[in-house]
């Protein structure tokens, strides 16, 4: 275990830019067996945590080890499934938010929030009921459902294997750049006060972003949630991820509003943000000397730039509802681990932006989206295949592919000296003289 999860930790800490050195501090532990899935999902949450546990000891400059316990981890990547409100339990998905059969194949929708839901149904033109959306989806293919409820304003993805990802504009887009890409702007002065915490303005949404500011919270940061008045997060997600943090609503839209606003940023250190690549773009968020980390679901870039999606829709475009499938039907990930994993690894970028912006000045960027690290989950971490622990050889009972040995050591057999032979065909005699043994 700790050689696969120790090759992401340096891959993560490597796009990160940090001090090979320090991944020495990090210590595995802990129950194993946890998040199973065809993927290697615990092997993204552990790495996940652990650069940001690094980020964060560089950063404070503590000398000590850096703890991933595959408990705290596992149970941190369903955080809103042990979540009780006075004794109840949350509303994760409302009852659209699902795989649906098309007249080709299968879709997901998503309608948490209630302006998503009105437009699902106004791109289907179906009454508010499963019946009513799984008649109106049936009828058309995948793809027609994914267009239509998209152009309306909603959130539809089709079915794709891996092969149609790697195929389609968007995925190949996606496999041609980066997991993260930090970048530094100018060379303003770092915004950062000798007298006061980290302050860190989080416009995030849903889950990702939120667990990024979440952790910059927990590390000592004061940490403002700004919200429109008229589009709350939804109260069982903001009970999850809004531990640390103030929260207050504001209408950048009103002149006042946006004048308290402008006021907020203006003495911020970091920005985070979550919404739609090009939703923020009316509003001036840049300032001289600021970190700002820009989370999205599919990119800033390619045909699904300004698209909006989440977890559970990267999944089902990027083949890993097909690879996460049984029988003929779609699957999912045992944990939304494109979203916490990228809330983990977005916090590691902020803090290790700030290390070097310390030195270096300059106001950053950084930027992170759920389908690059889908596709690191895919394509960049190590995946067990059979097919290295497989042996074939010819023998009496034909060509026979088989299991090589798991016993091995220095100086000792590659494998077997014979295959099998036809049962009771051999001679009930040594093969060799009866000798002394070694």
């Amino acid at each position: 275990m700790e050689s696969t999860v120790r090759s992401g930790t340096e891959a993560l800490w490597a796009v990160l830019g940090g001090d090979p050195a320090l991944v020495d501090r990090v210590e595995f532990g802990g129950v194993s067996g946890l998040l199973p899935a065809r993927l290697p999902v615990m092997d993204l949450a552990r790495a996940t945590v652990a650069v940001c546990g690094l980020a964060a000891v560089e950063r404070a400059g503590l000398p000590g080890p850096v703890r991933v316990d595959d408990g705290a981890v596992a149970t941190a990547f369903v955080s809103e499934r042990h979540l009780r409100v006075d004794g109840r339990a949350p509303v994760n998905f409302a009852p659209l938010s699902r795989f649906w059969r098309a007249s080709d194949g299968w879709v997901r929708t998503h309608a948490n929030y209630p302006h998503h839901k009105a437009a699902l149904l106004a791109a289907l033109g179906a009454a508010d009921s499963v019946e009513a959306v799984a008649e109106a989806i049936g009828g058309r293919t995948a793809v027609e459902t994914e267009t239509a409820v998209y152009a309306a304003g909603g959130l539809a993805v089709a079915l794709r294997t891996p092969g149609e990802w790697a195929a389609h504009e968007q995925g190949r887009a996606v496999a041609g750049r980066p997991l993260l890409t930090r970048e530094r702007l100018d060379g303003a002065a770092p915004r950062r006060r000798a007298d006061g915490p980290l302050r860190v303005l989080d416009l995030t949404r849903v889950v990702a972003g939120p667990v990024a500011t979440r952790t910059l919270a927990l590390l000592g940061a004061d940490v403002l949630r700004i919200d429109p008045p008229h589009s709350p997060e939804l109260p069982d997600q903001h009970a999850d991820t809004g531990v640390g943090k103030r929260t207050a609503a504001l209408d950048l839209d009103s002149p006042s509003d946006r004048r308290a606003f402008g006021e907020l940023l203006d003495a911020a250190d970091v920005l985070v943000t979550g919404y739609r690549p090009g939703a923020l773009d009316r509003f001036d968020l840049h300032r001289p000397g600021l970190v700002t980390a820009r989370l999205s679901a599919w990119g800033d870039y390619g045909p699904w730039g300004g698209r909006r999606g989440f977890d559970s829709l990267v999944q089902v475009a990027t083949g890993i509802a097909v690879t996460e499938g049984t029988a003929g039907e779609p699957g999912a990930l045992p944990a939304q681990a494109l979203d916490h994993g990228s809330g983990y690894l977005l916090a590691a970028a902020v803090l290790r932006s700030l290390t070097e912006q310390e030195r270096e000045g300059g106001s950053r960027l950084v930027r992170l989206a759920l389908a690059q690290t889908g596709h690191w989950l895919t394509h960049g971490l190590p995946r067990y295949d059979p097919g290295r622990h497989l042996a074939e050889s010819e023998g009496p009972l034909g060509r026979l592919r088989h299991a090589v040995s798991p016993v091995a050591y220095e100086g000792g057999p590659a494998g077997w000296s014979r295959p099998p032979g036809v049962a009771g065909a051999d001679a009930p005699v040594w093969a060799s003289p009866v000798g002394p043994t070694a």
